[in-house]
Protein backbone atom coordinates (compact mmCIF):
# COMPACT_ATOMS: atom_id res chain seq x y z
CA UNK A 1 0.00 0.00 0.00
CA UNK A 2 1.32 3.27 -1.20
CA UNK A 3 2.29 6.15 1.92
CA UNK A 4 0.19 8.91 0.79
CA UNK A 5 1.01 12.46 1.64
CA UNK A 6 -1.60 15.21 1.13
CA UNK A 7 -3.00 18.24 2.70
CA UNK A 8 -4.91 15.40 4.83
CA UNK A 9 -1.48 14.42 6.92
CA UNK A 10 0.68 11.16 6.11
CA UNK A 11 -1.06 7.89 6.28
CA UNK A 12 -0.64 4.80 5.26
CA UNK A 13 -1.06 1.14 6.43
CA UNK A 14 1.47 -0.04 9.39
CA UNK A 15 4.33 -2.72 8.37
CA UNK A 16 5.90 -3.70 5.16
CA UNK A 17 9.02 -1.83 3.46
CA UNK A 18 10.25 2.08 4.19
CA UNK A 19 8.91 4.43 2.03
CA UNK A 20 5.91 2.35 0.73
CA UNK A 21 3.92 2.32 4.49
CA UNK A 22 3.53 3.83 7.68
CA UNK A 23 6.65 1.86 9.20
CA UNK A 24 8.31 3.39 12.60
CA UNK A 25 10.98 4.75 10.32
CA UNK A 26 8.60 6.46 8.48
CA UNK A 27 6.98 7.74 11.72
CA UNK A 28 10.05 9.37 12.95
CA UNK A 29 10.72 10.97 9.54
CA UNK A 30 7.80 13.06 9.03
CA UNK A 31 7.53 13.75 12.78
CA UNK A 32 11.04 15.14 12.73
CA UNK A 33 9.58 16.99 9.48
CA UNK A 34 7.08 18.66 11.03
CA UNK A 35 9.49 19.36 14.37
CA UNK A 36 12.33 21.00 11.79
CA UNK A 37 9.12 22.66 10.11
CA UNK A 38 7.88 24.51 13.38
CA UNK A 39 11.65 25.10 14.57
CA UNK A 40 12.53 27.09 11.14
CA UNK A 41 9.16 28.82 11.43
CA UNK A 42 8.74 29.89 15.02
CA UNK A 43 11.40 32.25 16.71
CA UNK A 44 11.22 31.02 20.22
CA UNK A 45 14.01 29.42 22.02
CA UNK A 46 11.34 26.56 23.60
CA UNK A 47 8.80 25.29 21.43
CA UNK A 48 5.54 22.87 22.69
CA UNK A 49 2.92 20.65 20.54
CA UNK A 50 -0.03 19.11 21.43
CA UNK A 51 0.39 15.36 20.83
CA UNK A 52 -3.32 13.07 21.12
CA UNK A 53 -4.33 9.79 19.32
CA UNK A 54 -7.27 7.21 18.77
CA UNK A 55 -7.52 4.10 20.08
CA UNK A 56 -6.56 1.87 16.95
CA UNK A 57 -4.34 -1.35 17.94
CA UNK A 58 -1.05 0.55 16.14
CA UNK A 59 -1.51 3.84 18.62
CA UNK A 60 0.39 3.04 21.13
CA UNK A 61 3.77 2.35 19.07
CA UNK A 62 3.29 5.16 16.63
CA UNK A 63 2.66 7.60 19.56
CA UNK A 64 5.83 6.61 21.35
CA UNK A 65 7.92 7.33 18.60
CA UNK A 66 6.43 10.32 17.25
CA UNK A 67 6.55 11.71 21.16
CA UNK A 68 10.31 11.17 21.44
CA UNK A 69 10.85 12.04 17.83
CA UNK A 70 9.73 15.48 19.23
CA UNK A 71 11.57 14.98 22.51
CA UNK A 72 14.62 14.65 20.56
CA UNK A 73 14.18 17.60 18.79
CA UNK A 74 14.49 19.47 21.83
CA UNK A 75 10.58 20.34 21.79
CA UNK A 76 8.08 20.05 24.73
CA UNK A 77 5.36 17.59 24.37
CA UNK A 78 1.93 18.22 25.83
CA UNK A 79 0.70 14.75 25.84
CA UNK A 80 -3.06 13.65 25.84
CA UNK A 81 -3.02 10.52 25.58
CA UNK A 82 -6.30 8.98 24.01
CA UNK A 83 -8.66 11.67 22.71
CA UNK A 84 -10.62 13.01 19.65
CA UNK A 85 -9.19 14.75 16.53
CA UNK A 86 -11.65 18.14 17.68
CA UNK A 87 -10.21 18.05 21.54
CA UNK A 88 -6.51 18.30 19.80
CA UNK A 89 -7.77 21.27 18.05
CA UNK A 90 -8.96 22.94 21.10
CA UNK A 91 -6.30 22.01 23.42
CA UNK A 92 -3.64 23.59 20.87
CA UNK A 93 -4.60 27.07 21.38
CA UNK A 94 -5.63 26.66 25.05
CA UNK A 95 -2.06 25.41 25.89
CA UNK A 96 -0.52 28.37 23.88
CA UNK A 97 1.31 25.98 22.00
CA UNK A 98 3.23 25.82 18.94
CA UNK A 99 1.22 23.03 16.80
CA UNK A 100 -0.61 19.44 17.35
CA UNK A 101 -0.22 16.13 15.96
CA UNK A 102 -3.16 14.10 16.04
CA UNK A 103 -2.08 9.95 15.24
CA UNK A 104 -4.96 9.13 13.32
CA UNK A 105 -6.44 7.56 10.45
CA UNK A 106 -9.93 9.17 11.01
CA UNK A 107 -11.94 6.51 9.05
CA UNK A 108 -9.78 4.13 7.30
CA UNK A 109 -9.85 0.48 8.55
CA UNK A 110 -7.43 -0.63 11.47
CA UNK A 111 -4.11 -1.39 9.78
CA UNK A 112 -3.80 2.37 8.50
CA UNK A 113 -2.51 4.91 10.55
CA UNK A 114 -1.70 8.74 10.43
CA UNK A 115 -0.27 11.85 11.14
CA UNK A 116 -2.78 14.69 11.39
CA UNK A 117 -0.60 17.93 11.59
CA UNK A 118 -2.19 21.09 13.34
CA UNK A 119 -0.81 24.84 13.18
CA UNK A 120 -0.65 27.13 16.46
CA UNK A 121 -4.75 27.56 16.14
CA UNK A 122 -4.99 24.52 16.43
CA UNK A 123 -6.03 24.16 12.57
CA UNK A 124 -5.03 21.97 9.91
CA UNK A 125 -1.54 23.20 8.04
CA UNK A 126 -1.83 24.59 4.73
CA UNK A 127 -1.29 23.28 1.51
CA UNK A 128 1.87 25.56 1.00
CA UNK A 129 2.95 24.23 4.43
CA UNK A 130 2.40 20.66 4.25
CA UNK A 131 4.43 21.09 1.24
CA UNK A 132 7.37 22.30 3.30
CA UNK A 133 7.18 19.57 5.37
CA UNK A 134 7.20 16.90 2.74
CA UNK A 135 10.77 19.03 1.28
CA UNK A 136 11.80 18.66 4.45
CA UNK A 137 11.34 14.85 4.85
CA UNK A 138 12.43 14.13 1.33
CA UNK A 139 15.93 15.56 2.38
CA UNK A 140 16.23 14.83 6.08
CA UNK A 141 17.02 17.91 6.68
CA UNK A 142 17.21 17.19 10.54
CA UNK A 143 19.28 18.98 13.27
CA UNK A 144 18.46 17.25 16.68
CA UNK A 145 18.72 18.82 20.37
CA UNK A 146 21.55 17.73 22.85
CA UNK A 147 21.83 15.75 25.87
CA UNK A 148 20.70 19.61 27.51
CA UNK A 149 18.33 20.71 25.22
CA UNK A 150 16.10 17.70 25.10
CA UNK A 151 12.24 18.43 25.32
CA UNK A 152 10.10 17.49 28.53
CA UNK A 153 6.89 15.44 28.14
CA UNK A 154 3.67 16.63 30.11
CA UNK A 155 1.03 14.27 30.41
CA UNK A 156 -2.79 16.20 30.64
CA UNK A 157 -5.65 13.54 30.15
CA UNK A 158 -8.45 15.79 31.46
CA UNK A 159 -8.98 17.28 27.87
CA UNK A 160 -11.91 15.40 26.99
CA UNK A 161 -13.88 16.61 29.90
CA UNK A 162 -12.28 20.19 29.46
CA UNK A 163 -14.02 19.80 25.76
CA UNK A 164 -17.70 18.64 26.97
CA UNK A 165 -17.16 21.46 29.10
CA UNK A 166 -16.42 24.05 26.41
CA UNK A 167 -19.55 22.34 23.91
CA UNK A 168 -22.00 22.95 27.18
CA UNK A 169 -20.79 26.43 27.43
CA UNK A 170 -21.72 27.19 23.79
CA UNK A 171 -24.70 29.79 23.64
CA UNK A 172 -27.00 27.45 21.09
CA UNK A 173 -26.37 24.65 23.30
CA UNK A 174 -29.25 24.01 26.14
CA UNK A 175 -28.54 21.17 28.11
CA UNK A 176 -31.10 22.19 30.50
CA UNK A 177 -34.08 21.89 27.54
CA UNK A 178 -32.65 18.55 26.76
CA UNK A 179 -32.71 17.21 29.51
CA UNK A 180 -36.80 17.77 30.15
CA UNK A 181 -36.97 15.82 27.07
CA UNK A 182 -35.86 12.74 28.87
CA UNK A 183 -34.11 11.59 24.98
CA UNK A 184 -32.43 7.77 25.10
CA UNK A 185 -29.70 7.60 22.50
CA UNK A 186 -27.69 4.40 21.21
CA UNK A 187 -24.00 5.28 20.83
CA UNK A 188 -21.96 3.23 18.00
CA UNK A 189 -17.98 4.32 19.26
CA UNK A 190 -16.52 1.97 16.76
CA UNK A 191 -14.26 0.73 19.71
CA UNK A 192 -12.48 4.31 19.99
CA UNK A 193 -12.67 7.36 21.26
CA UNK A 194 -15.69 8.10 20.47
CA UNK A 195 -17.35 5.75 23.10
CA UNK A 196 -15.59 7.67 25.64
CA UNK A 197 -16.41 11.36 25.13
CA UNK A 198 -20.34 11.06 23.09
CA UNK A 199 -21.93 8.97 25.98
CA UNK A 200 -20.27 10.91 28.76
CA UNK A 201 -21.76 14.48 27.01
CA UNK A 202 -24.90 12.84 26.13
CA UNK A 203 -25.71 12.06 29.83
CA UNK A 204 -24.46 15.60 31.12
CA UNK A 205 -26.99 16.58 29.01
CA UNK A 206 -30.16 14.15 30.65
CA UNK A 207 -29.24 12.09 27.99
CA UNK A 208 -30.11 7.90 28.49
CA UNK A 209 -27.34 6.06 26.81
CA UNK A 210 -27.42 2.77 25.24
CA UNK A 211 -23.18 1.98 24.49
CA UNK A 212 -22.61 0.05 21.20
CA UNK A 213 -19.06 -0.73 20.95
CA UNK A 214 -17.38 1.77 23.13
CA UNK A 215 -14.31 -0.20 24.47
CA UNK A 216 -11.48 1.77 22.99
CA UNK A 217 -9.48 -1.58 21.99
CA UNK A 218 -8.71 -0.31 18.70
CA UNK A 219 -10.87 -3.50 17.42
CA UNK A 220 -13.42 -2.57 14.92
CA UNK A 221 -16.16 -4.25 14.78
CA UNK A 222 -17.08 -2.89 11.65
CA UNK A 223 -15.83 -0.30 8.61
CA UNK A 224 -15.36 2.40 10.57
CA UNK A 225 -16.99 4.53 7.84
CA UNK A 226 -20.11 5.61 8.87
CA UNK A 227 -21.72 4.60 6.04
CA UNK A 228 -25.06 2.73 5.77
CA UNK A 229 -23.78 -0.42 4.84
CA UNK A 230 -21.47 -0.54 8.04
CA UNK A 231 -23.90 0.02 10.32
CA UNK A 232 -26.95 -2.95 10.39
CA UNK A 233 -26.36 -3.28 14.09
CA UNK A 234 -26.97 -0.15 15.49
CA UNK A 235 -29.89 0.47 12.92
CA UNK A 236 -31.40 -2.79 14.50
CA UNK A 237 -30.60 -1.60 18.05
CA UNK A 238 -32.28 1.78 17.88
CA UNK A 239 -35.54 0.11 17.19
CA UNK A 240 -35.05 -2.78 19.81
CA UNK A 241 -34.26 -0.18 22.12
CA UNK A 242 -37.27 1.91 21.12
CA UNK A 243 -34.86 4.98 21.19
CA UNK A 244 -35.32 8.37 19.80
CA UNK A 245 -32.13 7.84 17.68
CA UNK A 246 -28.78 6.74 17.13
CA UNK A 247 -25.28 8.36 17.12
CA UNK A 248 -22.11 7.04 15.23
CA UNK A 249 -18.71 8.76 15.17
CA UNK A 250 -15.47 7.34 13.03
CA UNK A 251 -12.35 6.57 15.49
CA UNK A 252 -11.04 10.18 16.31
CA UNK A 253 -14.66 11.74 16.27
CA UNK A 254 -14.60 14.41 13.73
CA UNK A 255 -17.37 12.97 11.46
CA UNK A 256 -20.95 12.71 12.72
CA UNK A 257 -23.96 10.36 11.83
CA UNK A 258 -27.30 9.52 13.13
CA UNK A 259 -29.31 6.62 12.96
CA UNK A 260 -33.46 7.60 12.69
CA UNK A 261 -35.59 6.66 15.26
CA UNK A 262 -37.00 4.31 12.74
CA UNK A 263 -33.88 2.76 12.27
CA UNK A 264 -33.13 4.24 9.04
CA UNK A 265 -29.88 6.13 8.32
CA UNK A 266 -30.57 10.00 8.77
CA UNK A 267 -28.02 10.58 5.95
CA UNK A 268 -24.52 11.66 6.71
CA UNK A 269 -24.74 14.75 4.02
CA UNK A 270 -27.91 15.56 6.75
CA UNK A 271 -26.01 16.03 9.47
CA UNK A 272 -24.59 19.37 8.33
CA UNK A 273 -28.03 20.28 7.14
CA UNK A 274 -29.86 19.96 10.24
CA UNK A 275 -27.49 21.42 12.23
CA UNK A 276 -27.39 24.44 10.05
CA UNK A 277 -31.20 24.32 9.87
CA UNK A 278 -31.03 24.92 13.91
CA UNK A 279 -27.97 27.26 13.93
CA UNK A 280 -28.87 29.39 11.44
CA UNK A 281 -32.53 29.90 12.76
CA UNK A 282 -30.56 31.44 16.08
CA UNK A 283 -27.87 33.34 14.05
CA UNK A 284 -28.82 33.62 10.23
CA UNK A 285 -25.58 34.28 7.81
CA UNK A 286 -23.78 32.61 5.40
CA UNK A 287 -22.43 28.96 4.88
CA UNK A 288 -19.80 26.39 3.17
CA UNK A 289 -19.82 22.89 2.48
CA UNK A 290 -17.39 21.27 -0.33
CA UNK A 291 -18.14 20.44 -3.68
CA UNK A 292 -18.91 16.83 -2.57
CA UNK A 293 -21.58 18.10 -0.52
CA UNK A 294 -25.55 18.09 -1.24
CA UNK A 295 -27.37 20.69 -2.35
CA UNK A 296 -29.42 20.86 0.30
CA UNK A 297 -26.88 22.73 2.67
CA UNK A 298 -27.83 25.61 -0.32
CA UNK A 299 -31.40 25.37 -0.01
CA UNK A 300 -31.38 25.99 3.90
CA UNK A 301 -28.93 28.52 3.74
CA UNK A 302 -30.97 30.46 1.77
CA UNK A 303 -34.46 29.92 3.36
CA UNK A 304 -32.80 31.93 6.09
CA UNK A 305 -31.63 34.31 4.02
CA UNK A 306 -27.74 33.69 3.63
CA UNK A 307 -25.46 32.78 1.07
CA UNK A 308 -24.08 29.12 0.26
CA UNK A 309 -20.79 28.61 -1.12
CA UNK A 310 -18.94 24.82 -2.21
CA UNK A 311 -14.57 24.46 -1.83
CA UNK A 312 -12.50 22.44 -2.53
CA UNK A 313 -12.86 18.98 -0.95
CA UNK A 314 -10.39 18.91 2.19
CA UNK A 315 -11.06 20.77 6.09
CA UNK A 316 -8.44 23.33 5.26
CA UNK A 317 -10.24 24.60 2.25
CA UNK A 318 -13.36 24.63 3.45
CA UNK A 319 -11.81 26.34 6.68
CA UNK A 320 -10.39 28.85 4.61
CA UNK A 321 -13.56 29.74 2.27
CA UNK A 322 -15.67 30.22 5.50
CA UNK A 323 -13.05 32.54 7.06
CA UNK A 324 -13.39 34.50 3.85
CA UNK A 325 -17.35 34.72 3.44
CA UNK A 326 -17.60 35.08 7.71
CA UNK A 327 -19.52 31.46 7.32
CA UNK A 328 -21.42 31.39 10.55
CA UNK A 329 -21.61 27.17 10.15
CA UNK A 330 -20.17 24.89 7.87
CA UNK A 331 -18.47 21.43 7.10
CA UNK A 332 -18.13 18.36 4.78
CA UNK A 333 -21.17 16.23 3.78
CA UNK A 334 -19.16 13.20 5.51
CA UNK A 335 -20.90 14.46 8.78
CA UNK A 336 -18.49 16.92 9.68
CA UNK A 337 -19.67 19.99 11.55
CA UNK A 338 -17.81 23.15 11.63
CA UNK A 339 -18.57 25.25 14.16
CA UNK A 340 -16.46 28.40 14.23
CA UNK A 341 -18.02 29.79 17.65
CA UNK A 342 -16.17 26.77 19.06
CA UNK A 343 -13.27 26.19 16.46
CA UNK A 344 -12.55 25.81 13.38
CA UNK A 345 -11.82 21.60 12.73
CA UNK A 346 -14.77 19.02 12.27
CA UNK A 347 -16.34 18.11 16.16
CA UNK A 348 -18.78 15.68 16.88
CA UNK A 349 -19.18 16.68 19.90
CA UNK A 350 -20.43 19.93 19.15
CA UNK A 351 -22.61 18.75 16.09
CA UNK A 352 -23.99 15.99 18.67
CA UNK A 353 -25.00 19.01 21.33
CA UNK A 354 -26.32 21.25 18.56
CA UNK A 355 -28.31 18.61 17.05
CA UNK A 356 -30.28 17.64 20.77
CA UNK A 357 -30.83 21.00 21.46
CA UNK A 358 -32.53 21.22 18.19
CA UNK A 359 -34.39 18.24 18.88
CA UNK A 360 -35.67 19.72 22.04
CA UNK A 361 -36.77 22.91 20.33
CA UNK A 362 -39.01 20.62 17.64
CA UNK A 363 -42.02 18.68 18.35
CA UNK A 364 -41.16 16.39 16.12
CA UNK A 365 -39.31 13.17 15.57
CA UNK A 366 -35.67 12.55 14.47
CA UNK A 367 -37.31 10.87 11.11
CA UNK A 368 -39.81 13.69 10.72
CA UNK A 369 -37.15 16.35 10.83
CA UNK A 370 -35.43 14.50 8.14
CA UNK A 371 -38.74 14.31 6.25
CA UNK A 372 -38.85 17.94 6.67
CA UNK A 373 -35.53 18.73 4.57
CA UNK A 374 -35.32 19.30 0.75
CA UNK A 375 -34.73 15.59 -0.52
CA UNK A 376 -32.08 14.39 -2.35
CA UNK A 377 -29.97 11.00 -2.81
CA UNK A 378 -26.08 10.44 -3.03
CA UNK A 379 -24.59 7.88 -4.66
CA UNK A 380 -20.98 7.33 -3.21
CA UNK A 381 -19.02 5.12 -5.44
CA UNK A 382 -14.57 4.51 -5.94
CA UNK A 383 -12.71 3.02 -8.23
CA UNK A 384 -9.32 1.29 -7.11
CA UNK A 385 -6.16 2.92 -8.75
CA UNK A 386 -3.10 1.71 -9.90
CA UNK A 387 0.00 2.82 -11.11
CA UNK A 388 -1.17 1.96 -14.77
CA UNK A 389 -3.76 4.73 -14.45
CA UNK A 390 -3.43 8.33 -15.27
CA UNK A 391 -6.03 10.05 -13.40
CA UNK A 392 -5.52 13.77 -14.39
CA UNK A 393 -6.15 12.41 -18.27
CA UNK A 394 -9.01 10.28 -17.66
CA UNK A 395 -10.24 13.41 -15.87
CA UNK A 396 -9.12 15.83 -18.94
CA UNK A 397 -10.81 13.55 -21.12
CA UNK A 398 -14.16 13.61 -19.48
CA UNK A 399 -13.37 17.48 -19.18
CA UNK A 400 -13.52 17.96 -23.02
CA UNK A 401 -16.41 15.29 -23.21
CA UNK A 402 -18.94 17.19 -21.31
CA UNK A 403 -17.10 20.78 -21.56
CA UNK A 404 -20.94 22.11 -22.72
CA UNK A 405 -22.09 21.18 -19.12
CA UNK A 406 -21.43 23.14 -15.89
CA UNK A 407 -18.34 22.07 -14.83
CA UNK A 408 -15.60 23.13 -12.08
CA UNK A 409 -12.08 21.80 -12.08
CA UNK A 410 -11.17 23.48 -8.60
CA UNK A 411 -11.02 19.90 -7.34
CA UNK A 412 -11.07 17.07 -9.97
CA UNK A 413 -14.01 17.46 -12.08
CA UNK A 414 -17.41 18.46 -10.72
CA UNK A 415 -20.57 18.88 -13.59
CA UNK A 416 -23.61 20.04 -12.48
CA UNK A 417 -26.57 18.95 -14.76
CA UNK A 418 -29.82 20.65 -13.93
CA UNK A 419 -31.64 18.81 -11.73
CA UNK A 420 -27.96 16.16 -10.85
CA UNK A 421 -24.53 16.58 -10.23
CA UNK A 422 -21.33 13.83 -10.43
CA UNK A 423 -17.81 14.99 -8.92
CA UNK A 424 -14.94 12.53 -9.67
CA UNK A 425 -11.84 13.32 -7.85
CA UNK A 426 -8.76 11.52 -6.65
CA UNK A 427 -8.73 11.08 -2.70
CA UNK A 428 -6.96 12.81 -0.63
CA UNK A 429 -6.46 9.70 2.09
CA UNK A 430 -6.89 6.64 -0.13
CA UNK A 431 -5.70 5.24 -3.69
CA UNK A 432 -8.75 5.35 -5.18
CA UNK A 433 -10.80 7.92 -7.50
CA UNK A 434 -14.43 9.19 -6.04
CA UNK A 435 -17.40 9.14 -7.53
CA UNK A 436 -20.14 11.03 -6.04
CA UNK A 437 -23.85 11.64 -7.22
CA UNK A 438 -27.04 13.00 -6.35
CA UNK A 439 -29.82 13.46 -8.21
CA UNK A 440 -34.12 13.83 -7.13
CA UNK A 441 -34.28 10.11 -6.03
CA UNK A 442 -32.00 6.86 -5.32
CA UNK A 443 -32.16 5.44 -8.63
CA UNK A 444 -31.27 8.46 -10.38
CA UNK A 445 -28.05 8.87 -8.09
CA UNK A 446 -26.92 5.46 -8.33
CA UNK A 447 -28.08 5.31 -12.71
CA UNK A 448 -25.81 8.42 -12.76
CA UNK A 449 -23.28 6.77 -10.79
CA UNK A 450 -23.34 3.60 -13.04
CA UNK A 451 -23.11 5.85 -16.34
CA UNK A 452 -20.25 7.39 -14.87
CA UNK A 453 -17.91 4.34 -13.23
CA UNK A 454 -18.37 3.08 -16.62
CA UNK A 455 -16.93 5.62 -19.01
CA UNK A 456 -13.75 6.56 -16.35
CA UNK A 457 -13.38 2.06 -16.74
CA UNK A 458 -13.56 2.54 -20.39
CA UNK A 459 -11.13 5.82 -20.83
CA UNK A 460 -8.56 4.21 -17.86
CA UNK A 461 -9.01 0.80 -20.01
CA UNK A 462 -9.57 -1.04 -17.01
Amino acid sequence: MTLIKSISGIRGTIGGKVGDNLTPVDAVKFASAYGTFLKQNIAKDKLKVVIGRDARISGPMIHNLVVNTLIGLGIDVIDLGLSTTPTVEIAVPMEKADGGIILTASHNPKQWNALKLLNAKGEFLSGADGAKILEIAEAEAFDFADVDSLGEVTENHAYMDIHIDEVLELPLVDADLVKTKKFKVVVDGINSSGGIIIPNLLEQMGVEVVKLYCEPNGHFPHNPEPLKEHLGDICKLVVEEKADFGIVVDPDVDRLAFISNDGEMFGEEYTLVAVADYVLSKTPGNTVSNMSSSRALRDITEKHGGSYQASAVGEVNVVELMKKTNAIIGGEGNGGIIYPSSHYGRDSIVGAALFLTYLANQDKTVAEIRASFPQYYMSKNKIELTPQIDVDNVLATLTEKYKSENISNIDGVKIDFPTEWVHLRKSNTEPIIRIYTEAPTQNEADVLAERFVKELKEIAGI
